[in-house]
């Protein structure tokens, strides 16, 4: 983040540093009262925080605001997201469209009420999920996001589909806003509550979406280095013990299906605003002899399934670009090679301010100079307690529990690296500890495990799951977090709020 912006209010909240200086617009769709207080409210403290709010999207708008109804599907000619840039004569798209919805709190009691009886069915009935404007297979995204994240997940993918917007602002009160759920992508909900001070609503609502366009992705991977022949790449043992791995996370449920924008709602051009589909996660393991990480690729460009690799799902790690702009990566010859995942400078970055060890027979089959963390997995995923003989919890700071940021992004992959350079387990390789992990909150967990002897990649990750040392939980949190010991001695989840 750059460009610092001075805040001078107090939220009790920490702010991360380096917020921008933005340009937002207000082009209001379908409106009411509530939507119309929320909107000003908004823009108000976009002003009162030094922003510049524009009458119309400029080629320099960074965050457009509109609205939508709510359980009514927005026509796609109507929808920003989708026609912004020749609605406006635009050069590009805004960095982020917001899109605000109102409902009041009786409808959204009884609409998660009702997903969370239908969410019961297995199989499901499509009948249960034939809701206004959604595609004939958007029940299996329902059901499978639903038995994810609960019945709030169904719901956050009902209202993205309906409102044609992947970023909303769900607004739920009656005569104003009480509070507003924060909706994105990977199927985060943090909430900004209306309480006493309805200004410091509208400052933690104008804050969270500065935030989250402050940093940028770091997606601007880089091929080196000439091709690496088939046969030298088929000899190495890491890419082998990726396929299994992705079989035994597969048989414990790490994964979820990946959603597909168009099993949810079938709009023209859908392609060019955003990508068709994104993966749950990623993972990669280290192999010394190209001394890099063997990852998945990106679930952007094309379906990836998670529980069933095949080796033109890897990619081959070897650096991080100057800047963070992207990773480096090199290329095999015989085989498809895609980008890897949007996590890989996450992956390889946290790697950085941790030290390296020597492994060598008898124990291992080579002798070499290794980072520290042999395997990583990212998932949309929660810890619900954990074994601290075996496992240690790294934090992020306290700014990424109050103010959460995008995945893909720079802010994302600093904010891992630094929990785990403070990670003892990782400092000290004697530590017996195997296992660390990290909370993104509104996104999953990031897992890093160290080279434990006799053990293949994962393998000391999943055993931890089977013994009930390290419990992965179907729910992230979405704001500040702790763990503290129960009667046992394990470290359980303790969520604080918002």
């Amino acid at each position: 983040m750059a460009d610092s912006l001075p805040i001078t209010i107090n939220l009790n909240k920490h702010l991360h540093s380096g917020l921008k200086h933005l340009k937002v617009a207000f082009v209001p769709g379908p409106m009411d009262p509530v939507l119309e207080e929320t909107a000003q409210g908004i823009l108000q403290s976009f002003r009162l925080l030094g922003h510049e709010v524009q009458d119309v999207p400029t080629d320099e708008t960074d965050i457009l605001l509109t609205t939508a109804p709510y359980g009514v599907p927005l026509n796609w000619r109507q929808s920003l997201v989708l026609t912004a840039r020749r609605r406006f004569k635009l050069s590009k798209n805004p960095d982020a469209v917001y899109t605000l919805v109102h409902v009041t709190p009786e409808q959204l009691q009884a609409d998660l009420d009702y997903l969370e009886k239908v969410l019961e069915k297995e199989p499901p009935d499509p009948a249960d999920y034939d809701f206004p404007g959604l595609a004939p297979e958007a029940y299996r995204v329902l059901f499978e996001q639903g038995r994810r994240g609960g019945p709030i997940l169904a719901l956050q993918r009902r209202v993205q589909a309906q409102a044609k917007g992947l970023r909303v602002l769900l607004v739920v009160g009656d005569d104003k806003p009480e509070y507003v759920y924060h909706f994105d992508l990977v199927g985060a909900y943090p909430k900004s509550v209306n309480g006493d001070d309805p200004m410091l609503f509208y400052h933690d609502i104008a804050l969270r979406l500065t935030t989250t366009v402050s940093t940028r992705e770091v997606t601007d991977h880089q091929v080196v280095g000439d091709p690496i022949p088939y046969e030298e790449w088929f000899s190495w043992p890491a890419p082998k013990a990726m396929r299994f791995a992705a079989l035994e996370l597969g048989k414990r449920k790490f994964f979820t299906e990946m959603v597909r924008i168009n099993d949810l709602v079938a709009v023209p051009a859908v392609q060019d605003a955003v990508a068709s589909q994104y993966s749950e996660g990623c993972f990669g393991t280290w192999e010394p002899r190209i001394n890099g990480l063997i990852a998945t690729v990106t679930g952007s460009a094309r379906p990836v399934d998670k529980d069933n690799i095949t080796e033109d799902d890897l990619a081959i790690i070897v650096g991080v670009r100057p800047g963070r702009a992207g990773a480096i990566v090199r290329h095999v010859e015989g085989k498809r090679n895609d980008p890897p995942s949007s996590e890989a400078v996450e992956m390889m970055d946290m790697d950085t301010p941790l030290p390296r060890v020597t492994i060598a027979p008898p124990e291992w089959d080579i002798e070499a100079e290794v980072p520290v963390v042999r395997s990583k997995l990212h998932g949309h995923r929660g810890v619900r307690s954990f074994d601290p003989s075996l496992v240690e919890y790294a934090p992020l700071n306290p700014e990424y529990f109050d103010f959460i940021v995008s995945c893909a992004t720079e802010a994302q992959a600093k904010g891992v690296r630094d929990a785990f350079s403070r990670a003892q387990c990782l400092l000290n390789p004697d530590d017996p500890r195997q296992i660390a992990f990290t909370i993104l909150p509104g996104h999953g967990v990031v897992i890093a495990e160290k080279w434990v002897p006799g053990a293949v990649p994962f393998q000391a990750i999943w055993e931890a799951m089977d013994s009930g040392q390290l419990v992965i939980d179907s729910h992230v949190p979405q704001g500040r977090m702790r763990y503290e010991p129960d009667e046992t001695g394990q470290m359980t989840l303790v969520e604080e709020g918002f």
